[in-house]
């Protein structure tokens, strides 16, 4: 018994015995729906998507085993209109998710250690040390009023000094401009109605103040739900929940927003997700109207549903048998599955269509069905399971498992074509076909095909060798941060992040000998133009100490009794404040005719005057918006001001665990200049540094491996599906001149799709690459029907059902891949993008290039001529 003959067998039986056959088929779709929502997980780690035997993958995994406080973390990244506004939320935050240990296993802040609060002066430049000394002594006079009255009452006390300053000709307000300009404000805004706190840090801190910049940071490291869609979502809630109770937050003052790799994980899940979820509606919806256009009969409509749904329901059963989870690539293969297996189903009920309009009896034109189209969905179906199936071997795991899944749920897909399909159109019992079934319109462009092949060829060629000369310009995105959602927040706080060198993601980590190797490879690295600074354990050792140290020794003899007073004046009342702001107008009324009448201390006195007479409320307001912060900068000034010797030895534990081993080996952390966000200039960072430090790791590195194993991978799987297509055509066709006309449209499809990429200069990258070989099982699917029909004798091809079925299947896959290209996931919409792109070049070269290239050659001997639309039509005529 041939083949052949086996499919026709097992087309008739499924036809005999209907009921049976969808009676079981729903049992086992039931039974596959439930093991599937019992056992098929999802793998959110994004660790796993990359074979663990990979050398720069086990860096990365020692790495992190090295140093465990850096891995999945949520980072709160808080930033308010003033300085001290962002330190208060984000230690209040800091507080509320230490107790929450449901949540979270560690918190910590990196840019409040008090080792840094106390010797921060030590890291300025001695230029800015001096200055800011300077400028702390000057005001030494007014420090001392606020130090013994921190209250609205000392700070009028202060300024009553400065007017009696300048009535006696003795004070310089040029330094205290900024200072009195600032109180103006706090002010005004309170009799304004719109009380705000004044920002001391900026003023007595200086350049100080600079050094954290302007985001505080709250690392936590929280419980994951690797089961969940989002395995951080519980915890990025609780983080928001307690966020949104702080006052600076309420008030809108201050932001807190989310990121780091939990954070940049989950938004990606969810986006994919949510996008297969919308992909997935709309892709049925809109294949139901191909499938009607195809097909004209919801007759045979829902049967091609129901077979659709009873394969992806199957391949869900493999998929959690087999592979047991879903991983960021492997979620979105329903959406494939479907764009690809209609076409086998519409294969089958076109031609069996073309059978009812020649065979009026339903049994024989289903048995013909199944001689003439059951090996052609067949050879079509196993080549479509090879090109996914080539993945297999990869290091690339997120898509080898999809390569698996999608390529047996071909082979499911061909099974539910040729077994439920017939049964289910034997039981809906569809009309016979009173018209031709192909395209009647095509029938005049066959002839015009068969007449003149050359010049349709032609250009073929020239998009061709087009596409071989363009082939080296198509450039690879490497960077994954660019297949991610841009409007998702974690991803807009790492984009605002990457703006300073403090916190670019695109760093380099080294393992030094111990902590002198580490300062000699870090000095050694600092020369390199690619370099924009390298930090190690050794960074907070300042420089020049000794000098340093004198100069805020000798600050701290003058201001050290100034800024400690023996017995702090209790809090102001109301009427206390009232009569000091009174005081201090006296004092300010009579300097103001010896200064510009634009002057600050003029407005000031404005306001002291409204002060006066104002109600005992705004008094308080005054009172906390004045000094709300000016307690803490104090206390911060002292303690700077309070500054030792440094060395590697007396670095707190806390800091020199993030830099130091046990075994004493030393992290260098190397940042890039920021054009290294681009792939080149990444690609040239990793490069210079791996040159000097070949077992560096860190994100830039892996960024740059994971694109090399990538691209290796896809090419390994592109030869792989070419090998094991060709090795299936010749298995089936038997003959190499059938097997060229099949892989030459294919090619050329491969190299026009080169040629669009490039002139629209669209970018490969991480999600969109899976197009190129997953289409040489595609594609070839369109090239098999028409080949294998030519081979029977068929020459009208434009205007036979065959061309019907290939142009809506080419439809209902485009609806399936451009509901990917509607995602508002970039790296899904960019996949989709790029299918449809390749899609369209393969309709073009199956539609146009193949009837060119077919009607050029002569046909084959063994050819037994069968009816063509051409011929049924003239003879009807007749």
């Amino acid at each position: 018994m041939t083949f052949q003959r086996l499919l026709v067998d097992l087309v008739d039986f499924c036809r005999r015995n209907a009921l049976l056959v969808v009676l079981v088929s729903a049992f086992l779709a039931i039974f596959a729906g439930w093991y599937a929502a019992g056992h098929l997980g999802i793998n959110t780690d994004t660790d796993q998507m990359f074979a663990s035997s990979l050398p720069w993958r086990q860096r990365a995994e020692l790495f992190k085993s090295y140093f465990p406080q850096f891995r999945d973390l949520l980072v709160a990244v808080i930033d308010a209109k003033e300085p001290e506004e962002a330190e208060d939320t984000a230690a209040a935050l800091a507080d509320r998710l230490t107790e929450d240990h449901s949540h979270f296993l560690s918190v910590r802040r990196p840019d409040a250690s008090p080792f840094l609060r106390q010797e921060g002066m030590l890291f300025l430049d001695t230029p800015q040390l001096e200055s800011l000394l300077d400028r702390t002594i000057d005001a030494q006079p007014f420090l001392g009023e606020l130090a013994q009255d921190p209250s609205a009452r000392g700070v009028f006390k202060s300024l009553s000094l400065l007017g009696t300053g300048v009535v006696e000709g003795k004070a310089d307000l040029a330094p205290y401009q900024k200072a009195l300009t600032a109180f103006h404000q706090t002010m005004a805004d309170v009799i304004a109605g719109y009380p705000h706190p004044l920002p001391w840090t900026q003023l007595l801190g200086g350049d100080l103040a600079d050094l954290g910049g302007k985001y505080k940071f709250v690392l936590v490291q929280p419980n994951l739900d690797l089961g969940s869609i989002e395995p951080g979502g519980a915890a990025t809630q609780a983080m928001r929940e307690a966020a949104g109770g702080l006052e600076f937050v309420k008030s809108g003052d201050a932001r807190m927003r989310i990121t780091g790799s939990v954070a940049l994980a989950d938004e990606e899940f969810a986006s994919v997700a949510h996008g297969a979820i919308l992909g997935m509606i709309g892709s049925v919806l809109l294949i139901s109207l191909w499938l009607f256009l195809a097909v004209h009969s919801w007759r045979l409509i829902l049967p091609i549903l129901l077979t659709l749904g009873l394969g992806l329901m199957l391949t869900l059963l493999f998929a959690a048998a087999a592979v047991g989870t879903l991983n960021l690539v492997s979620v979105g293969f329903g959406i494939l599955f479907v764009g690809i297996a209609v076409d086998f189903a519409i294969q089958f009920c076109v031609r069996y269509r073309e059978n009812r309009h020649r065979h009026p009896d339903p049994a024989a034109a289903m048995a013909e069905t199944g001689r003439r189209v059951g090996g052609q969905i067949l050879v079509a179906a196993a080549a479509t399971s090879a090109g996914f199936l080539a993945f297999v071997p990869t290091d690339f795991r997120g898509v080898a498992e999809l390569g698996l899944i999608a390529g047996v749920g071909m082979l499911i897909a061909f099974l539910c074509t040729m077994t439920f399909l017939p049964a289910a159109i034997t039981l809906f019992r569809p009309h016979g076909e009173s018209a031709e079934v192909g395209f009647r319109w095509a029938v005049p462009l066959d002839e015009v095909v068969r007449r003149h092949p050359w010049p349709l060829l032609a250009p073929f060629g020239i998009l061709a060798a087009l596409g071989v000369v363009l082939l080296p310009r198509l450039g690879f995105d490497a960077d994954p941060l660019h297949t991610k959602d841009p409007s998702g927040e974690a991803m807009q706080t790492l984009h605002d992040l990457g703006d300073s060198r403090l916190t670019n993601p695109f760093t380099i980590d080294i393992l030094a000998r111990d902590a002198a190797t580490a300062g000699a490879l870090a000095d050694r690295l600092r020369g390199l133009p690619v370099v924009s600074e390298v930090l190690s354990i050794n960074s907070f050792v300042p420089a020049d100490q000794q000098s340093k140290l004198a100069l805020i020794e000798d600050a701290a003899t003058l201001l050290g009794p100034t800024l400690t007073p023996h017995e702090p004046a209790a809090g102001a009342t109301p009427d206390e404040i009232r009569k000091a702001a009174s005081s201090a107008l006296e004092k300010i009324v009579p300097a103001l005719a010896k200064l510009p009448s634009d002057h600050v201390l003029s407005a000031i006195a404005g306001d002291l005057k409204k002060l006066v007479a104002a109600p005992d409320p705004m008094l308080v307001a005054v009172d906390q918006s004045l000094t709300r912060f000016l307690p803490s900068e104090l206390d911060q000034l002292r303690d700077a001001l309070g500054a030792r010797s440094v060395s590697l030895q007396t670095i707190p534990p806390e800091l020199v665990r993030d830099w130091i081993l046990p075994d004493g080996r030393a992290r260098v952390q190397v940042v890039p200049k920021p054009l290294a966000g681009s792939t080149s200039a990444l690609g040239e960072f990793v490069a210079a540094i791996t040159a000097i430090a070949p077992d560096a790791g860190g994100p830039a590195v892996t960024i740059e491996a994971t694109s090399a194993t990538i691209v290796g991978s896809f090419r390994s799987a592109a030869i792989a599906a070419l090998i094991a297509i060709t090795a299936i055509l010749f298995v089936a066709l038997r003959r190499v001149l059938d097997v060229s006309l099949v892989l030459a449209p294919l090619l050329l499809s491969a190299l026009m799709t080169v040629v669009v990429i490039v002139l629209l200069t669209l970018l490969l990258n991480y999600a969109n690459i899976i197009a190129l070989p997953l289409l040489l099982g595609v594609g070839v699917s369109f090239n098999i029907y028409f080949v294998m029909n030519w081979r029977a004798g068929q020459t009208s091809v434009l205007g036979s059902a065959t061309a019907r079925a290939i142009l809506f299947s080419a439809l209902t896959t485009g609806t399936a891949f451009g509901s990917l290209a509607l995602s508002q996931h970039p790296g899904t919409a960019s996949m989709g993008m790029l299918l449809l792109i390749s899609l369209g070049c393969t309709l073009v070269a199956s539609l146009v290039f193949i009837p060119a290239l077919l009607a050029a050659l002569p046909r084959p001997r063994q050819a037994v001529k069968e009816p063509s639309p051409a011929g049924a039509l003239k003879s009807r005529s007749e």
